[in-house]
């Protein structure tokens, strides 16, 4: 008598993120909403500066800072607990509801600084929820070995954006002033939301027991979570220590370098493009490839190559070899930031993505920008040289302190 083993089906191998019409469908969205949020930030500032005094418009300006850097945290624990589609899709619903209608009173009037302020705020507030739950939707819609390659994608969208953007704004200014532009902004939030709609949303996979605690809903579930996990733990504090150390000097130190080496707002222009350049060779890097292997080791050497690039940026007395040096800095400090991002996506437990990205979205975007002030009062103190330097030392101890924490430095992104 023969016996015949049992047929056992072997699951469907996942499509690549850029072959698969779900993850284009949410990359579609995400494009959208930040090609409408760099749209609407050109507007606001034009509108802030046409409508009052320079301090107020900065004032404008900065006032939805406050609401992200407070809520953010919370917003994380709400993407968890409802769900980060759902919080995403009301985000970009109130973002473009709001924005129509401060460009519906610019067509009827001019109504001065106290819109603006309010819409401020809504961002804020909004932003808070929003950040939290975009990073927590790529696992929700993909499998676990693309997260790596959607997180190179992501990275794609956000340069593009940022190039797209605001010469967008711009042109919408220029032929129908702020009403146009901000009408362009709403309409592009509004595109997200079909397209959101429209995605297939996987169950929550299991974390393989990563996370050591059950998942909670709660803020101090998720803290405990980051706590205990032992990549995670290290990985928070390079990337806080990568963003004090980096953000001062690319924001106000690159301003006013340009302008003490006489490269004006055209070369500083050139720097940042350079920039770009090279982060956005290293997103398509990582989408391409989906991997990089021995990523955590990676990251903390090139956290510590990016070092270098930046406080040698500071001593280049020509403008192609600052180019040159920001196209490096871009390459290197865009890796490190992909593969922080990667191996986030992959480490966490999905279940508390949402509060894991709030965290370590909570010291770049919530944080750090207070330093901006401190960065340009350092620099008429001791010049552009000592703070590049400082701020470089702050990158290179970020990359110090990835290699010295074995389990981060030995993190592998999934095959």
């Amino acid at each position: 008598m023969t016996v015949t083993a049992p047929l056992t089906r072997t699951p469907a191998p996942e499509k690549p993120a850029h072959r698969d019409g779900n993850v284009l469908r949410w990359l579609g969205a995400y494009g959208a909403s930040m090609i409408g949020d760099n749209i609407y930030y050109v507007a606001l500032s034009w509108a802030a500066v046409r409508s009052g005094s320079p301090s107020q418009a900065g004032l404008v300006m900065a006032v939805s800072a406050a609401p992200r850097a407070l809520l953010m945290l919370g917003g994380g624990v709400i993407a968890d607990r409802l769900g980060p589609r759902r919080i995403v899709m009301a985000a970009d619903a109130v973002r473009s509801v709001s924005v129509l209608g401060v460009a519906g009173l610019f067509l009827a009037t001019r109504p001065g600084l106290w819109p603006l302020t309010v819409l401020g705020l809504v961002f804020g507030i909004v932003d808070a929820l929003f950040l939290p739950a975009v990073g927590a939707l790529p696992a929700r819609v993909t499998g676990r070995a693309q997260l790596a390659r959607v997180q190179g994608l992501r990275g794609l969208a956000v340069r593009l954006a940022n190039v797209v953007g605001a010469p967008l704004g711009g042109l919408g200014v220029a032929l129908g002033g702020p009403a146009a532009a901000f009408g362009a902004a709403g309409l592009l939030f509004a595109i997200s939301l079909p397209l959101l709609m429209s995605l297939r949303i996987r169950d929550l996979p299991d974390d393989g027991g990563r996370s050591g605690a059950p998942a909670g809903h709660g803020l101090a579930d998720g803290l405990r979570h980051i706590r205990r996990h032992s990549v995670l733990a290290p990985l928070v504090v390079v990337i806080a220590l990568s963003d004090l150390g980096f953000v001062g000097p690319l924001n106000v130190g690159l301003t006013l370098l340009a302008d003490q080496r006489g490269w004006g707002a055209s070369g500083m222009g050139s720097v940042l493009a350079g920039f770009g350049v090279g982060a956005g060779a290293a997103s398509l890097l990582l989408a391409v490839r989906g991997r990089v292997p021995r990523a955590g080791l990676v990251l903390a050497v090139t956290m510590g190559g990016g070092a270098v690039a930046i406080g040698a940026l500071a001593f280049v007395p020509r403008l192609a070899a600052a180019v040159a040096v920001a196209l490096v800095i871009g390459l290197l400090a865009g890796l490190s930031g992909a593969l922080c991002g990667a191996l986030t996506q992959t480490h966490a437990d999905p279940a508390h993505l949402g509060r894991v990205t709030a965290v370590t979205s909570l010291s770049s975007l919530g944080l750090v920008p207070l330093t901006m002030p401190l960065t340009g009062a350092a620099v008429g103190l001791w010049g552009t040289g000592p703070v590049f330097v400082a701020s470089a030392a702050i990158c290179a101890l970020a990359g110090v302190y990835g290699l010295c924490r074995t389990p981060l430095r030995r993190a592998e992104l999934p095959a």
